[in-house]
């Protein structure tokens, strides 16, 4: 490495359980890049001052978590097509007095499920838990993908009906949607069977278990929590006792923090090397 570094790091609330700075220093290893990443503790009603600080103290961008995607968003001069169809965003650039916003959780889920879990979505049937942030982030490169039918379902409907409709109605996913088929469902009244779960709720915080019946899997569907570690334990116990393929979402984590790093350094980390050596350490004895 060479030249002065740059900073990056995590705002958010809480942060102190987050591995991006593992990630993004083991990027920056592996590429040359003269950067440095930490965590930033943004208290719950000060996002905003907590953002500018960090630009004023020399910044060059930040991922943002929950629950600050929102408002980081609305905060942006600028902003990507898929942030700005999320209406939140989890990365920001500082350049020349603008805030550029992005939100690579889409993108990274999608890079996960099939590059590092083999699963191809097109074609096939989904069904996305939630209507929140984290849904909102990931349904449009869900549709990208190109299934044949997507099922947004939610505790409250009308909140899936909207997210639906936002995506419906924009344009550049017209042509996408010609061969998707993109429903809202009520969450209690959902029947078909799914080749593939994503799980975007919130019940994952708490590690809660899921009430979900088992006919809404195929046998050895892919049931896959967005959350990762002890969060996503009792979705994957769901699914395990149900015949499906849990996979948790480290592997989303380090696929969209590669994509935050091409935004911020015009170069692609190799994420699957990282997120080998990430499942070794996890596997190591204590």
């Amino acid at each position: 490495m060479s030249g002065p570094m740059d900073h990056y790091g995590v705002l958010g609330n809480p942060v102190e359980h987050s591995k991006s700075p593992a990630i993004h220093a083991r990027f920056a290893e592996l590429t040359g890049q003269a950067m440095d990443y930490c965590k930033l503790l943004a208290p719950l009603d000060h996002f905003a001052q907590t953002l500018q600080q960090w630009i004023d103290n020399g910044g060059r961008g930040c991922n943002v978590t929950v629950p600050f995607k929102f408002e980081a968003f609305r905060l942006a001069t600028v902003a990507t097509e898929r942030a700005q169809l999320a209406q939140a965003a989890n990365t920001l650039k500082f350049d020349a007095g603008r805030i550029e916003a992005d939100n690579t959780d889409g993108i990274g889920l999608v890079n996960d499920i099939q590059n590092n879990a083999g699963v191809r979505l097109a074609g096939r049937d989904l069904l996305l838990l939630g209507a929140g942030g984290a849904a909102a982030g990931v349904l449009g490169p869900l549709l990208a993908a190109g299934p044949r039918r997507l099922v947004v379902a939610n505790r409250t409907h009308a909140r899936a009906v909207e997210l639906v409709a936002r995506h419906t109605s924009h344009a550049s996913l017209q042509q996408l949607l010609q061969k998707t088929e993109l429903v809202a469902q009520e969450l209690q009244g959902l029947e078909a069977d799914f080749d593939v779960i994503v799980n975007a709720t919130a019940s994952s915080l708490s590690g809660a278990a899921m009430t979900l019946a088992p006919r809404l899997l195929k046998p050895g569907a892919l049931a896959y929590d967005m959350m990762y570690g002890a969060a996503a334990q009792g979705f994957a116990d769901w699914a395990r006792a149900h015949g499906a393929v849990p996979r948790d979402g480290l592997g989303m984590l380090v696929e969209q923090a590669a994509e935050s790093f091409l935004f911020w350094r015009g170069v692609r980390p190799p994420s699957a090397q990282v997120l080998q050596e990430m499942q070794q350490q996890q596997k190591a004895p204590a």
